[in-house]
């Protein structure tokens, strides 16, 4: 999926914001002995709050290892990730269990709707699992934000895929998340679907303050953030800020890994 690059305008200087998520000397080894895998080299760095963050790299660079250990989803070999002031590695698998279902919100390649449950309900989900009843005028507000206001009641079967993807972002935004992580968000969608996803992404870090960590392998997608981190054998190789975050610069640093 290709999709059209952005206004440069739309991009705010992320400095002098605490950090969202800080990565100090992150490892991550698949295996033991002979037969061991390090998918992580000592990440190290720090990503801003109310800022948006694309992850990209070849095949095997780590770019999933990463966002899963950012996300407590998989527990780093050593060194250490603080998500909005929390360190994880401390946490029990129910504290992590809780940290991601109250503080951090998913958006997947492959949308993950549950079929039976309409959109209203699907994108309610995360807080209904809390035992915690939605706002109906917050809802009313989110569908209305993703354009499913009029699809509310709909099943997912009954839904283009960027109207699915729409309905899976507005379900990650429904607990007022610290951070998003979106991996592959328009891989599945056509170019117009994958740029109101990724125009989605935008305002809710503008708008709302969220901070989003992307995985993607779509230059053009990249160019939507305000940084882009550039991973090579799991090793963080390259960061592009600014001007940099262009379509073409990407592209060509992306060439030059022969990508």
């Amino acid at each position: 999926m290709k999709t059209t690059q952005p206004p440069r305008t739309v991009h705010r200087p992320a400095t002098g914001r605490s950090p969202a998520l800080d990565l100090r000397s992150l490892q991550k080894t698949h295996g033991k002995g002979r037969q061991a895998v390090t998918a992580l080299h000592g990440i190290d760095h720090a990503i801003p709050s109310g800022s948006f963050t694309a992850v990209m790299g070849p095949s095997g660079s780590g770019k999933s290892t990463l966002l899963h250990c950012a996300a407590g989803l998989e527990r780093p070999t050593s060194g250490s990730v603080t998500l909005a002031g929390q360190e994880l590695s401390g946490l029990s698998e129910r504290q992590l269990t809780l940290l991601r279902r109250d503080r951090i919100g998913f958006v997947f390649q492959d949308f993950h709707l549950v079929p039976a449950l309409s959109v209203a309900a699907n994108v309610a989900l995360p807080l209904r699992l809390a035992g915690r009843r939605p706002d109906p005028h917050r809802l009313e507000e989110l569908l209305s934000n993703v354009g499913l206001l009029d699809k509310r009641n709909r099943r997912p079967a009954e839904l283009s895929g960027g109207q699915q993807q729409r309905a899976a972002l507005a379900r990650a935004l429904v607990t007022h998340p610290e951070v998003v992580f979106a991996d592959e968000p328009t891989g599945a969608l056509d170019r117009a679907s994958g740029r109101d996803v990724l125009k989605l992404l935008r305002d809710a870090v503008d708008d709302l303050g969220t901070t989003v960590v992307m995985v993607t392998h779509d230059p053009q997608a990249a160019a939507w953030a305000d940084e882009v981190l550039v991973l090579a054998d799991g090793r963080l190789v390259d960061r592009l800020t600014g001007p940099d975050v262009s379509a073409e610069t990407i592209a060509a640093r992306m060439a030059a890994l022969g990508v």
